[in-house]
């Protein structure tokens, strides 16, 4: 009799495993290796990778991004400008609520300050329109903890589809 129910269990558990949801990373690499059926009425279509790439081609959206550090006596302001130096529209896609992050490591490249610690972010995507030729800034300062030394600032946008990453040595005294 418990081998039954352990049986069906393990059967049930299987099919579970098998039609349950699956990450969004999983499924470009399904699609993209999928392979279309063809009939001999049809005309031949395009393949996944080669429709993505034609549609890369015509977008001529191009995010330009830089990153400047302040030193002032006991802070540090950092501002990540984003500039869209592209002819088309951007739409900048984000995960979550959280857009953006700045973070502060030592020469040892231990981290020190991190903005984001102590924020609260929503877990709803969002996104954020840069028409050609528009920028924003996004700008914080690290206040507390900020000792004399070497240091490496790292200004990141979580955007999924433009993702950024600067990096600024600077020189606290």
């Amino acid at each position: 009799m418990n081998t039954r129910l352990i049986i069906s269990l393990l059967c049930a558990g299987a099919l579970a495993f098998a039609c349950g949801p699956r990450s969004r990373s999983d499924a470009p690499s399904a699609l993209a290796t999928a392979m279309p059926i063809r009939t001999a009425d049809a005309k031949p279509t395009q393949s996944p990778a080669a429709h993505n790439k034609k549609n890369e081609q015509k977008s001529e959206a191009k995010i330009d991004s830089k990153l400047a550090v302040s030193v002032a006596q006991r802070d540090v302001h950092l501002a990540l400008d984003i500039k869209n130096s592209g002819s088309k529209h951007a739409e900048l896609n984000f995960a979550s609520g959280q857009s953006y992050d700045f973070v502060v490591v030592d020469s040892s490249g231990k981290e020190v300050w991190r903005w984001s610690r102590r924020h609260i972010f929503t877990s709803g995507t969002q996104n954020k329109p840069l028409g050609a030729g528009e920028s924003m800034q996004i700008a914080e300062t690290w206040k507390e903890g900020a000792k004399p030394g070497r240091y490496t600032a790292i200004a990141t946008l979580r955007s999924s589809n433009y993702p950024v990453e600067q990096r600024v040595d600077f020189v606290m005294q």
